[in-house]
């Protein structure tokens, strides 16, 4: 059975550099066995940002993939605070927001890119956990989505 650094290594993605708060709060804190991730943004690469709404700016494929990049800027921030993707036993919540167009409906579809990325690295049984899509009529910096987390550690 690999482990979730070895399967994060075979979809042969690349991290971007961990996030940094861009208010006053903490963007990772364990408490016991819990690891709580603040809501994570569009990291590029680079350090820029995905920007744009939803059902206005991009369709609702490129929106799963804004998503797939929150999912990797918070694998940045878990490996920058405790050292390995292999310390985090299992996704317990995630909360998607997704800054969208009134009549756009499919909040769900789009953060399944955070969600289905989770799946890959810790697999199905431990990677997929409880999980709230929602609509927004605006994000920070007009960024496309917004995640946040809750894992338990090993």
């Amino acid at each position: 059975m690999k482990t979730a650094e070895e399967n994060f290594a075979s979809l042969g993605l690349t991290l971007p550099p961990p996030p940094k708060p861009l208010g006053v709060y903490k963007p990772c804190l364990v408490d016991g066995k819990y690891l709580y991730l603040s809501g994570h943004g569009t990291v590029q690469e680079d350090g820029t940002l995905i920007i744009g709404r939803v059902g206005k700016d991009m369709d609702m494929e490129a929106g799963k993939l804004a998503a797939r990049q929150v999912g990797l800027a918070m694998l940045a921030t878990i490996k920058a605070n405790i050292g390995s993707l292999n310390k985090v036993k299992r996704v317990i919540k995630v909360l998607g927001m997704v800054n969208c167009s009134p009549e756009f409906e499919r909040h769900p579809y789009v953060i399944n890119g955070c969600s289905e990325l989770f799946a890959s690295v810790w697999g199905t049984e431990n990677g997929i956990g409880v999980r709230s899509a929602v609509g927004f009529g605006s994000l920070p910096d007009n960024i496309p989505v917004e995640i946040e987390a809750l894992f338990e550690l090993e």
